[in-house]
């Protein structure tokens, strides 16, 4: 039996293989340069600088808490104009020692595209410029490490930061959305998508919307869409629902508990007990922020705690007014449960109907 000739091009395969170094080597090219790492601390740059104005636009839109926050900002400036001018330099020598790195293999390179038809001669310069590029690969993720340890630490601090300041912000934004409107000297503290468990276990009718906190109350707004019309259980059309469902007083929460739920453990719950009078005993509710640190915010709501960093002092006009409220219907005389918030102007007796003025 005949034995097939080989269909191997000895010249086409190492024209292959020089065409995969060549594109390899325009990686190179660009990486030697630390582009990308050039880019990260550039992009730091823009964040830092721009935090001032951020914060200053926050407050303009009504956050009145962490009055810290101007000066961690300009903190951030301060420490940047110290380490970037560190960082560069370090960029700037890295990439020197690089881009010598890489002029030999541009040499090898040169010398292998002449002897491209002469596979002798290109394999042993093929091996050699593969070995020279993995070690110039290693260089340069060691080079990208070095620079990235030097501010790594500071760059993580901006981005909590930012990440808070991005919170704030969304809040701000469902704020201006709102069915209702806070009241006088009432700030906003967060927000967060939440879904209302009705019977304490999430059912497919439950609501869901948002979840505001503020110094003085915990809001849920309705806040999605829903089916309007249906054909053979395919939804055709929607409607946009959006409405107070419930506010409580933070004064009359008592008791918060935290969960994790669903098949992964992923799903974070609360569960918040109030005190007798409150609308509701309990309130369950599925909420897509870390449930530990929305405990921890109900519990210094409650405890007042934001009021001692506001950056916008109360109106003690109003605080006054909610001090001096009358603890006696003025009608009927029954005692008022009701708790008094900041920036009330009436209150309604809730056996006689009586509406007494602050």
């Amino acid at each position: 039996m005949a034995t097939p000739k080989s269909t191997s091009n000895p010249i086409q395969e190492i024209a292959d293989q020089i065409s995969a170094l060549q594109t390899k080597i325009g990686w190179l090219q660009s990486s030697v340069r630390l582009t990308s790492t050039r880019d990260a601390v550039e992009d730091l740059h823009t964040k830092v600088t721009g935090m001032e104005q951020r914060v200053a636009i926050l407050r303009e839109r009504g956050y009145v808490f962490e009055k810290e926050l101007e000066n961690q900002a300009r903190t951030y400036v301060a420490q940047w104009k110290t380490l970037q001018p560190t960082l560069n330099a370090q960029v700037s020598s890295q990439a020197a020692g690089l881009q010598a790195s890489l002029r030999p293999i541009e040499t090898q390179m040169a010398q292998l595209n002449s002897a491209a038809r002469n596979p002798a001669a290109a394999r042993p310069l093929l091996a050699s410029i593969g070995s020279s590029i993995d070690m110039l690969e290693d260089k340069i993720t060691a080079a990208e490490r070095t620079v990235r340890g030097m501010y790594d630490t500071f760059d993580n601090q901006v981005y909590q930061t930012l990440k808070h300041l991005d919170d704030i912000e969304t809040m701000l934004k469902h704020l201006d959305e709102a069915s209702f409107k806070l009241m006088p000297t009432e700030g906003g503290i967060l927000a967060v998508k939440a879904v209302w468990c009705k019977i304490g276990k999430e059912q497919k009718s439950d609501p869901e919307g948002v979840l505001y906190l503020t110094d003085q109350r915990l809001i849920f707004e309705q806040k999605q869409e829903v089916a309007k019309k249906k054909v053979l259980f395919i939804t055709t059309e929607k409607e946009k629902v959006q409405s107070l469902q419930w506010e409580i007083p933070v004064a009359m929460v008592d008791k918060v508990e935290t969960s994790k739920l669903g098949l992964l453990k992923n799903e974070d719950h609360i569960e918040i007990r109030f005190l007798p009078g409150a609308q509701y005993e309990v309130i369950h509710l599925h909420i897509w922020a870390d449930c530990a640190t929305w405990q921890g915010l109900l519990n210094r709501a409650k405890a007042k705690d934001f009021d001692k960093g506001r950056a916008v002092q109360i109106d003690q006009e109003a605080a006054e007014k909610a001090r001096a409220a009358p603890s006696q219907c003025s009608s009927c005389g029954a005692n008022i449960s009701q708790v008094i918030l900041r920036g009330m102007d009436t209150i309604k007796c809730e056996y006689c109907g009586y509406v007494i003025r602050l």
